[in-house]
């Protein structure tokens, strides 16, 4: 399967975060994600799994990189650790910082309007966090 036949990625909404996020891939310095389990719900999406590739788009929708999940878990926000607070790439200091980002973005403006609402975020809140590999191309 070539990589424009994989599943997509976007990070985030197009824009400065979403291609500082596709930096931080290509670099090595974001070698995690997360996403709101309400998100896929909402969606209908199945929950990513170990092993399953994505093509990560930029903010005009090209193909940027190639990403591997190498683990996958469902957990509370509250349970999200320092370590993978800093490999999300972000420079979060540690998961409280994460905590507080995260909590802006799942209460953005862009996600209310995808689910047509304001979805409860707090340290009970399930999200889906995904650590990954870049596939050499």
């Amino acid at each position: 399967m070539s990589d424009h036949e994989l599943p997509v990625l976007e990070l985030a909404f197009p824009g400065p975060e979403r291609d500082r996020g596709v930096a931080a891939i290509r670099s090595g310095e974001k070698t995690a994600l997360t996403g709101l389990k309400e998100i896929y719900e909402h969606a209908g999406e199945p929950l990513p799994a170990a092993g399953q590739r994505y093509s990560v788009v930029d903010s005009d929708g090209r193909h940027a990189v190639t990403i591997e999940l190498v683990e996958v878990s469902v957990l509370p926000m509250a349970e999200v650790g320092d370590d993978f607070a800093h490999a999300e790439g972000r420079g979060y200091a540690d998961a409280a910082q994460w905590r507080a980002a995260h909590v802006d973005f799942f209460t953005s403006e862009g996600v209310r309007d995808f689910l047509g609402r304001t979805p409860v975020v707090d340290g009970g809140t399930l999200v889906v966090a995904e650590r990954f590999r870049v596939v050499p191309e």
